[in-house]
């Protein structure tokens, strides 16, 4: 016993890159033991499970993905961690059982960073499935499914991806994250507005189930809203299942805002210490990289991602940048200005770096992964009062223009846009001139409608035939809740719009609302 105690002690002093030398002169076989052997070193103790927020990875690339997850055994009370770093272990495998480990290692879980974990994994195989999973002293997470992009070039017969949205926690079940989960896609892009950040309504008849507190400020405050939507158990298998490509929209922070403008007149330096709050929760909860993490009130959120030759995926930023809405927000008809050329919706740095990407596109189909609609949304039969958003590309116009310029300027593949933010799906051509129906059309943009937010919907929003005479561009609507599933091949891009009948109900299947298919070199779309 007493020489047992003295090789626990030597293996205590030494570092980790001399414990894996002696695992390696051992052999494989202690490398590859169950993890419940190979982090036997670090045992910190809990005071109840630390992984109730499960586990995610995200903005996969040829050679690797982020893995994410945080310790939180008290996850709606700021986490209930001690205020010390964790060592966190970490494997990944080429099979669900784990018996053939590529790749292991340990990372920090930070106090300052609310104790989440970002491992850059690098090395391993493109186009391929892993699983991976981590462990807290004697505590094992669950198990994760990812996938690695195609090699840059590579030819590519198809990949399958979904498109989400507008979780309000409230106002529904989680349910379609639950059918994203069974899909097994090869990753899901979300629209963004993950959380809300209004406060708990009193029970209001129309809300299934409550947010915890007050309306969102400080940065206890949005980890703990992030915690209440993480710890849904269909949130959880749905990140669990594929890697997940995030953005974000205005609820993350707080509604409508634009750029250092929130919708209450807060003096912009009072606000930017929310919009600090928010990102950095935001970087706490989400499977992005290291190079992501926010300075202050700014966080770089675009990024560029290319799977082999088939999509060059952009992910674009539509808040942090924007100039504030026009004609003082909301529905308005015949708005000035909205027309001023110097109005940026990306703002200046990011429309210059989207457009150097569109000058270089060479995938089969580009993708701008985005927010908020940018194809024309006429409401002038259903709105008296206006008939354009001004918090979409509408109130852009000269934005709007400059893209659709740049995008025939370069010729840029296939152009497929995706948006979410009005918990309504669409279909729709983009046009040179949304005026004139004969207009060239440059693409094709399909918009999420939400997971949850607004409740359970109609298959048809009010005065559709009206609105579809206003807009002859838009070929698909429904008002359901869903997402998108879409199969991107060579020679077609398809979205199958899946909807739910309800999510005041738990449980439900999806029921296919209707598909649409763009043809690569013919821009538009037609139904399937």
């Amino acid at each position: 016993m007493e020489s047992i105690r003295l090789y626990d002690r030597a293996l205590a002093r030494l570092s980790r890159r001399e414990l894996l030398n002696v695992a390696w002169a051992l052999g494989i076989t202690a490398i590859a033991q169950p993890i419940t052997a190979r982090f036997a070193w670090a045992k910190p103790v809990f005071s109840s499970y630390p992984f109730t927020l499960g586990v995610a990875s995200g903005d996969p690339l040829p050679g690797g993905v982020v893995l994410w997850t945080r310790l939180a055994p008290d996850p709606l009370n700021g986490g209930g961690m001690p205020m010390a770093a964790v060592e966190v272990g970490w494997e990944v495998a080429a099979d669900s059982g784990f018996g053939t480990i590529v790749q292991t290692g340990t990372a920090l879980a930070r106090p300052e960073l609310g104790h989440s974990v970002h491992v850059e994994l690098n090395g391993l195989e493109a186009g391929r499935e892993y699983w991976y999973r981590f462990r807290a002293g004697d505590e094992i997470s669950q198990t994760g499914r990812t996938r690695t992009a195609p090699a840059m070039g590579a030819a590519v017969e198809e990949i399958r991806f979904g498109v989400c949205g507008c979780n309000h926690y409230e106002t529904g079940y989680f349910t379609a994250f639950r059918r994203i989960a069974e899909e097994n896609f090869d990753f899901v892009f979300h629209t963004g507005d993950y959380i809300y950040e209004g406060r708990d309504d009193g029970g209001r008849n129309d809300r299934l189930r409550e947010h915890q507190g007050q309306e969102i400020y400080t940065i206890v405050d949005y980890r703990n809203r992030y915690a209440q939507y993480k710890s849904d158990a269909d949130f959880k298998a749905a990140h669990a299942s594929s890697p997940f490509i995030v953005s974000w929209d205005d609820h993350e922070v707080e509604n409508n805002y634009a750029g250092d403008i929130d919708e209450n007149d807060t003096p912009p330096a009072v606000f930017a210490l929310r919009r600090a709050a928010a990102y950095q929760a935001w970087y706490e909860s989400m499977p992005v990289r290291v190079s992501q993490m926010p300075v202050g009130a700014h966080l770089n959120m675009y990024r560029r991602m290319i799977f082999g030759d088939l999509l060059d995926f952009n992910v674009l930023d539509t808040r942090q940048y924007r100039s504030n809405q026009a004609c003082g927000d909301g529905s308005r008809t015949d708005c000035a200005e909205a027309l001023d050329p110097a109005r940026t919706m990306l703002g200046n740095e990011q429309e210059r770096w989207l457009f150097d990407n569109l000058a270089t596109a060479r995938s089969r189909w580009t993708i701008l992964g985005q927010q908020v609609p940018i194809f024309t949304r006429d409401f002038s039969a259903s709105a008296p009062n206006g008939q354009f958003s001004m918090d979409k590309w509408d109130g852009y116009v000269a934005a709007r223009n400059r893209l659709s310029n740049r995008l025939i300027e370069t010729g840029a593949p296939n152009p497929v846009a995706f948006s979410g933010d009005v918990h309504l799906a669409y279909g729709a051509d983009l046009k040179m001139d949304y005026a004139d129906p004969d207009s060239r059309t440059i693409g094709v943009e399909f918009t999420n409608t939400s997971v949850t937010s607004n409740g359970d919907g109609t298959d048809v929003a009010g005065n559709w035939e009206q609105i579809k005479g206003d807009n002859p561009h838009i070929k698909y609507h429904s008002a359901r809740r869903g997402y998108i599933a879409v199969t991107a091949t060579q020679a077609t891009l398809q979205a199958d719009f899946k909807i739910l009948d309800k999510v005041t109900v738990p449980g439900l299947p999806t029921t296919l609302g209707g598909s649409l298919t763009a043809e690569a070199g013919a821009p538009g779309a037609q139904a399937t």
